[in-house]
């Protein structure tokens, strides 16, 4: 029996524990998590409103509850948790499936004011993530300013002109809920520095501005207009002509009456970032940019200033270090051939990884499909050799929990639910994620005692 650790249980570490059980016969996994709650970014990462795109976490079920899977919450690996190389010690093949953690940087003056943040600290806050703090992110904030023009950045903004009774009926926990509920956010930018055509969101998320009740979405036509292709964007590939389309649409209409604005701005770069009076971010200069006919832009030396009192870059992920691999700091990524580690340019027996910590930040969730099949193609190629190799127990479960690793195992995870659920129903709304750390080991213990 081929014993496989898969560390990782958002979209990649199911697809690569739902390959592994349905090419190889003979194999168990573990899938590891340092969260107590599985699924990874389609929990803590996909927009409360998105309820379609939350439902594929019924996908991801089906596969941790399949008969050869087992899911070990709350199992961090690397510094505080297990190292792994002892994780390599108890399983045959480990596959590492940890995501890009870290956020790209503007690297410009002013970014560490108070009031500036990484959108994925906004997402974390309103999505429950247990590391999440209440940063008072719209304490007293009239206006904000989401840099970016990706779909991160269309769901923060969305969730900044949403309507507490819109989200009401969604899972986002209750203190998030009376911030929104108490917010007066009414004007939103949500710049790029380059034009409508580079632009990285999808048409869906894009047109969803546009059916926001009581918003305004506005663009100036002068901005995308510099574009060549927004002029004429027939020889777009879809996703991009789409795009253009619907810009082109908002900008030739009047703009219509609302008691919040969202406006979509282009060839704008930010340069710095204002203090205010009270020493928080308070506006941000942007420099005007254009093509600069290589698919890039140039700066024009002319200034724009916007006041803000949020600002939300969103600008890109990086993957960042595992204690006990090797790292290319340059793409943020594990080297590898087709899934295979690579410690000093030689295939490391045994390790492997799948995701963006292998690709890099790129796709979309269904994108984690194929690459996670290539990397289980690789292992189930080496398991005749991999399996060879004695390991200290049968169930690597043992050691884990004699090393002072306390795992949520799945029957802890329904613990979960159902207090999510039982709170939900005594705020009179419908699920409502657990907030904390406290609370959502309590819940799972819970369960454990029953």
């Amino acid at each position: 029996m081929l014993r496989v650790a898969v560390v990782g249980s958002g979209p990649s570490g199911c697809y690569t524990a739902q390959s592994l059980v349905q090419l190889g016969q003979d194999v168990r996994v573990d899938v590891l998590d340092r969260l107590p709650c599985p699924y990874g970014l389609v929990r803590y990462g996909v927009a409360p409103d998105h309820e379609k795109i939350k439902s594929l976490q019924n996908a991801l079920r089906t596969v941790l509850e399949h008969e050869r899977v087992r899911f070990l919450g709350a199992v961090p690996v690397g510094p505080g948790g297990v190292p792994a190389t002892r994780l390599r010690e108890l399983y045959h093949a480990v596959v590492y499936c940890v995501g890009a953690a870290a956020d790209r940087r503007l690297g410009i003056p002013g970014e560490d004011l108070p009031g500036s943040w990484s959108a994925t600290e906004f997402v974390s806050w309103y999505s429950a993530h247990p590391d999440a703090v209440d940063a008072g992110f719209l304490r007293g904030v009239r206006s904000a300013v989401v840099i970016g023009v990706g779909n991160v950045a269309v769901d923060v903004a969305r969730m900044l002109v949403r309507g507490a009774a819109e989200l009401r009926g969604t899972d986002v926990p209750q203190a998030a809920l009376d911030t929104f509920a108490a917010g007066r956010v009414a004007d939103v930018h949500m710049v790029g520095r380059r034009g409508p055509s580079q632009a990285r969101f999808t048409t869906k998320e894009l047109r969803e501005l546009g059916a926001l009740p009581d918003t305004a979405v506005l663009v100036e036509p002068a901005e995308p207009a510099l574009d060549p292709a927004f002029r004429d964007p027939s020889g777009l590939p879809g996703t991009q002509r789409r795009n253009v389309e619907v810009l082109r649409g908002w900008a030739d209409r009047p703009a219509p009456d609302a008691a919040r604005r969202l406006r979509l701005r282009f060839f704008l770069r930010p340069v710095e970032l204002i203090a205010g009076a009270d020493g928080r971010v308070g506006a941000v200069r942007f420099e005007r940019t254009r093509p600069d006919g290589r698919g890039g832009v140039t700066g024009t030396g002319r200034y724009e200033e916007i006041r803000a009192g949020l600002v939300l870059r969103s600008v890109g992920y990086r993957g960042v270090p595992l204690e006990g691999l090797p790292f290319d700091a340059a793409s943020g990524t594990v080297p590898h051939r087709a899934g295979r580690v690579l410690r000093a340019g030689a295939v490391a027996p045994g390790e492997y990884v799948a995701g963006w910590i292998k690709r890099g930040p790129t796709g979309v969730i269904g994108t984690n499909r194929p690459c996670a099949k290539e990397t289980v193609t690789s292992l189930l190629a080496d398991a005749p050799v991999l399996v060879r190799r004695d390991l200290p127990t049968g169930d690597p479960l043992g050691p884990l929990r004699a090393e002072g690793a306390e795992p949520v195992e799945w029957s802890g995870w329904r613990g979960i639910e159902r207090a999510e659920a039982e709170l939900g129903a005594s705020l009179g709304r419908q699920v409502v994620k657990l907030p904390d750390w406290e609370s959502l080991l309590a819940a799972a213990r819970g369960a454990a005692d029953r």
